[in-house]
């Protein structure tokens, strides 16, 4: 990926059915289809577990992309407010997990030549690792030599952005997506910004109608009230997610119910209390799987103040996804909200009576 030469342009593939409709790859190749080996599986003492393993995420495999050159030179307004003209994309760094997997997807995965913490998906892993937690210094980032790099607003600090900059290399920061509707348009951002707009626009058309087709579906009898936690035991971190989470939208379109809203949570994320858990009394506990590592497991979980007393504690109802893909908001999205409708349908209806 880091080399110069390439024979051809490969990418990772989406889904069979959005390939066949984008057309930008041939429906004859396989795509990963969702089933009982990636979909769920029990957790050791309780729960479901989504996504765990980064071999079988759902939505990327190995697919071999259309070749897609981009329109060049292109004109790019890096953050500093100036316009750059970039006559070469062979080598792009994406820090944003999500703009990663919308490049492999569009056939660009092999020009990319760095990537951040958050892009966990398998077929990324050759690509060099150029963050500590979310930051980059200006050095690393230089030494691979980009044409372009795509950050998100997570990364930092601004002065090694700053030199990337100074050295004349445009740095581009995408805005956060924290909605289900907001993927389409971030998938077009990202092919305007490498001069691949006509099959971005395929792609992101694509998805839109899945994400339509998904929310069309019938989730269960009753919605469920779902509560995402953001735990880091080690950090001794509790936070629960509210409005503007993106969290918050991938529990609705799945059919269920936010549980903040119940409890009129205003923050994207709020200290966790057990009065607020208790009065939110959700039925599902969702938590990322490297969250539920922290604090050792769902034994762990429970030993949280407020949490055994909720519903969700009490039946043992918990769902973790892996962090890259629930927080990635790129072309998986339709696949997570799938996951997370059938891992709250197989965690059990809730108990009213």
């Amino acid at each position: 990926v880091a080399g110069d030469e390439r024979s051809h342009r490969r990418g990772v593939g989406t889904m069979s059915r959005r390939a066949s409709r984008s057309g930008l790859r041939s429906p004859t190749l396989v795509g990963i289809v969702l089933g009982a080996a990636l979909l769920v599986a029990a957790c050791g003492d309780g729960g479901v577990t989504l996504g765990q393993n980064k071999e079988s995420t759902p939505g990327l495999g190995d697919d071999v992309a259309a070749a897609i050159e981009p329109e060049l030179p292109l004109q790019v307004v890096s953050d500093n407010g100036e316009t750059v003209t970039v006559d070469s994309l062979d080598r792009i760094v994406s820090l944003d997990g999500g703009v990663t997997e919308i490049l492999f997807a569009l056939g660009m995965g092999d020009r990319l030549v760095g990537r951040d913490i958050s892009t966990t998906f398998a077929e990324a892993e050759k690509i060099p690792l150029l963050t500590k937690a979310h930051d980059i210094s200006a050095e690393s980032v230089l030494s691979v030599r980009p044409d372009l790099v795509i950050a998100s607003e997570l990364i930092g600090p601004p002065e090694a952005k700053a030199s990337i900059e100074a050295a004349g290399v445009p740095v581009v920061t995408i805005d956060p997506v924290v909605a289900v509707d907001g993927v389409g348009d971030r998938i077009r951002t990202v092919g305007e910004l490498t001069g691949v707009a006509p099959a971005a626009e395929e792609l992101a058309a694509g998805l839109d109608e899945e994400l339509d087709e998904e929310a069309a579906a019938p989730a269960g009898a009753e919605a469920p009230l779902v509560a995402f936690l953001y735990v880091r035991g080690s950090a001794g971190v509790y936070l629960m997610a509210g409005p503007g989470s993106g969290v918050d939208s991938l529990i609705e379109a799945s059919g269920a119910t936010d549980a903040s809203a119940k409890i009129g949570l205003s923050d994207p994320f709020t200290p966790l209390t057990s009065e607020a858990l208790v009065k939110a009394q959700p039925d599902v506990i969702l938590v990322t799987t490297t969250g539920l590592e922290s604090v050792d497991g769902v034994a762990g979980l429970m030993q949280i103040p407020g949490v055994a007393q909720t519903p969700a504690g009490q039946s043992g109802r918990v769902v973790t996804m892996e962090d890259g893909l629930l927080f990635s908001f790129g072309v998986r999205t339709p696949e997570v909200v799938e996951s997370l409708k059938a891992a709250f349908a197989e965690s059990g209806q809730p108990d009213r009576s």
